[in-house]
């Protein structure tokens, strides 16, 4: 699956714009997977290889100990937001099994004779309650060849076994110590018995700082279907057009092409709007001579893209937009240039405002242009839109960050930000959002042949 996923998306964005013209019955999605039935939601396949390396990493550093995981919990439709209520994974759970199982609990034992031990537990199955939420994953043998994991057990042996573990591994228990663990009673519980419980998120999200090859196929598909995103918005953008229709374009384009969901709020900021960094309400219409900052990025996996671009609403660059776009671009690639094993993001950061400094001249006024560059340059990317990792980290390839630079120029309702994603590889960078036009020249010819 994960050879034919990765053809798939080499060649998805060298040809998006004729993709964009054909009937959607033309072709398959780009994000199309071969579902698992036995999986709730009719789920990916799950890669137990790489699963499994990540659980040994995680048990190799640990030397001794317990880890207790819970997954996320049954969506309670009468207390939560209904419209934002879609099951979506907890990050940890999720890196060290890729189930989309609800109310489950991975526990692990660093030590002993093996090296380590593996059990999943799972709620039973509950035939009459699946008519509602449909079906779940079940303690059983399919789990087990489903999960890789061979040892399932039901939740209600996770006391005893949890108890056991402890008796046999004395030393810390680690839990991840965030939102989602703040109502968890086992967490409590082991807080106040005076255990040594420590925070297991420091170092899980260590981990995920350098993504393996099933990670880099995830992102690779959400990047390519956000490029597609980004292209149909282009090429439907018209004078007169409200934010919000805009929006609706990139999105349905994203679940047009297998999207599980946004990554994050879309950003749809035309004219003044251009100039707000985290706009997101899309309720002004667009007027001739606007530009538009369309930030917007699909989730598919678990992992999502972050892509941003910026593109005149009636297809025309003026003289002066074109001025500061084609620095910000300029900026943003001699960020990139510098992007190699060994630097870090704070360096690069440097680099885009010295050169973006330096090559201003009098284009922002009295002022040079780096102080409208008013947030950072970078971020990484992955389960999360702006993901985890300690920011003084020296790159290594396998990093996955965003390179975003921009200008804003309130006075002028007039804002460009460029944002692509990008890996780091042994000998230096690879743009993997780099397919979605992003010169003067590649926007202006596409949104001409709009239809």
């Amino acid at each position: 699956m994960r050879s034919l996923l990765l053809l798939a998306v080499v060649g998805a964005l060298g040809s998006a714009a004729a993709a964009q013209g054909r009937a959607d019955g033309d072709r398959a999605p780009l994000g199309a997977w071969t579902p698992v039935p036995e999986l709730p939601g009719m789920g990916r396949a799950v890669d137990t290889a790489a699963v499994a390396a990540r659980r040994r990493a995680l048990l190799a550093r640990l030397g001794r100990g317990v880890v207790l995981i819970p997954a996320a919990h049954e969506r309670q439709l009468e207390r939560d937001y209904i419209q934002d209520n879609d099951f979506r994974q907890h990050n940890t759970f999720f890196y060290f099994t890729e189930l989309e199982t609800q109310d489950a609990w991975l526990l692990l034992v660093a030590g002993g004779e093996t090296g380590g031990e593996v059990v999943l537990f799972l709620p039973p199955r509950n035939p009459s309650q699946e008519r509602w939420t449909g079906l779940r994953l079940g303690p059983d043998s399919v789990a087990v060849r489903l999960s890789g994991i061979p040892r399932v057990l039901p939740t209600d042996s996770l006391d005893r076994a949890l108890r056991s573990a402890l008796q046999r591994a004395p030393g810390p228990v680690y839990v991840p110590l965030d939102a989602t663990t703040r109502d968890e009673k086992r967490v409590a519980d082991l807080v106040f018995e005076g255990r040594d419980v420590r925070n297991l998120r420091p170092l899980a999200d260590s981990l995920r700082l350098v993504k393996d090859a099933d990670e880099l196929a995830r992102l690779r598909t959400a990047v390519a279907i956000s490029g597609l995103g980004h292209l149909a918005a282009m090429q439907a953008a018209r004078p007169g057009m409200w934010e919000y229709e805009i929006e609706a374009v990139v999105e349905a384009a994203f679940r047009r092409n297998g999207a599980d969901r946004v990554g994050y709020p879309s950003i749809v900021g035309s004219g003044p709007n251009s100039t707000t960094l985290h706009y997101d309400v899309s309720r002004r219409q667009t007027k001739d001579g606007d530009l538009v900052v369309l930030d917007a990025g699909a989730e598919w996996g678990q992992y999502t893209a972050d892509v941003t671009r910026t593109f005149p609403v009636n297809g025309r660059f003026t003289p002066r937009q074109k001025a500061i776009y084609d620095l910000v671009l300029a900026t943003q690639r001699a960020a990139f240039d510098s992007t190699r094993p060994g630097t870090t993001i704070g360096e690069l950061n440097r680099v885009a405002r010295e050169y973006m400094r330096a090559h201003s001249g009098t284009l922002c006024g009295e002022q040079t242009c780096d102080a409208s560059f008013i947030h950072g340059l970078s971020h990484w990317l992955g389960m999360d839109v702006h993901d985890v990792g300690d920011y003084s980290t020296p790159l290594k390839p396998g990093m996955v960050l965003t390179i975003e630079p921009g200008i804003y120029l309130k006075q002028e309702n007039l804002g460009v930000r460029i944002e692509d994603d990008v890996l780091v590889t042994a000998t230096g960078a690879e743009w993997l959002s780099g397919g979605a036009p992003k010169t003067t020249d590649e926007i202006e010819r596409l949104m001409r042949a709009r239809r």
